[in-house]
């Protein structure tokens, strides 16, 4: 594959106005992509926009669309249809996640969290993906790779996150499409005010988004990318570990140092 020439893409950013989805969107516009920018919050979409605009030339289309709702990417693609919008590149970053012992957290909003983070991710690869001629990256998890108590919900969603994308690189091997599942461990985001403890980090040494965001870009440039990619070499090494040991064994380890961490704190 040849190196992408991203002043010729219009990449959608979903969860674009902060954390990942907005480092995604500003280290694509430093490339020349232009952009389509979904999230909840307009405020935060225009004044990204005013920021990217000015400072690179680009074009910036922004939505403000609530992904976790039924059908979400269907009508989204019908939205910038109507518009006149075509996307040639998606990064799917919209999700959040939940933490506490699974009996104890609120039933609607682990739906919602089911919603976005797999249902909607889904729906807006499905309705997008015939366009698509540059680059689809799906935001899993560190928490893919290994069952992790007091997080469940949340990891079984990445852990699908992961299993699809990697299903769809095999799939899509005829296409020049550059497909990675994106696994980031505990970074610098807003993701642990949503999910009101940073006991998921288990100790994990905190990345920015910025490192994140330059792993899965420098490894879309590779002549043949590979399926996944987990970001930062401890994180690469947790990941590695569930792999080694027997499954009772390393749900159970993973159950104590999250344990420990907690009574830690």
């Amino acid at each position: 594959m040849d190196k992408i020439d991203y002043t010729q893409e219009t990449t959608l950013v979903t969860g674009a106005s902060s954390g990942l989805g907005a480092e995604f969107a500003r280290q694509l516009a430093a490339r020349g992509s232009n952009l389509i920018l979904v999230a909840r919050r307009a405020d935060r979409l225009h004044d990204l926009e005013s920021d990217l605009t000015g400072k690179y030339g680009i074009s910036v289309t922004t939505v403000p669309f609530d992904l976790a709702t039924a059908d979400s990417g269907r009508r989204l693609h019908q939205e910038l249809t109507q518009r006149g919008v075509k996307a040639t590149s998606l990064i799917n970053c919209a999700g959040f996640g939940t933490h506490g012992d699974f009996t104890q957290e609120d039933a609607e909003r682990i739906q919602q969290e089911i919603t976005l983070n797999v249902a909607a991710l889904v729906d807006a690869t499905h309705a997008f993906l015939p366009d698509l001629r540059g680059v689809l990256v799906n935001v899993a998890s560190l928490l893919a790779y290994q069952s992790w108590p007091t997080a469940a919900v949340y990891g079984a969603t990445k852990a699908f996150v992961l299993s699809f994308t990697e299903a769809l690189w095999e799939e899509m091997q005829d296409n020049d499409l550059r497909i990675l599942a994106l696994g980031p461990g505990p970074t610098r985001t807003e993701f642990f005010d949503v999910a009101g403890s940073d006991q998921m980090s288990a100790g994990a040494p905190m990345q920015t988004s910025a490192q994140v965001v330059r792993t899965a870009l420098r490894v879309l440039d590779r002549r043949t990318p590979p399926p996944s990619v987990v970001s930062g070499p401890i994180n690469k090494v947790i990941a590695t570990l569930p792999r080694l040991l027997p499954r009772r064994l390393a749900v159970q380890t993973f159950g104590k140092i999250v344990r420990r961490g907690a009574v830690a704190k």
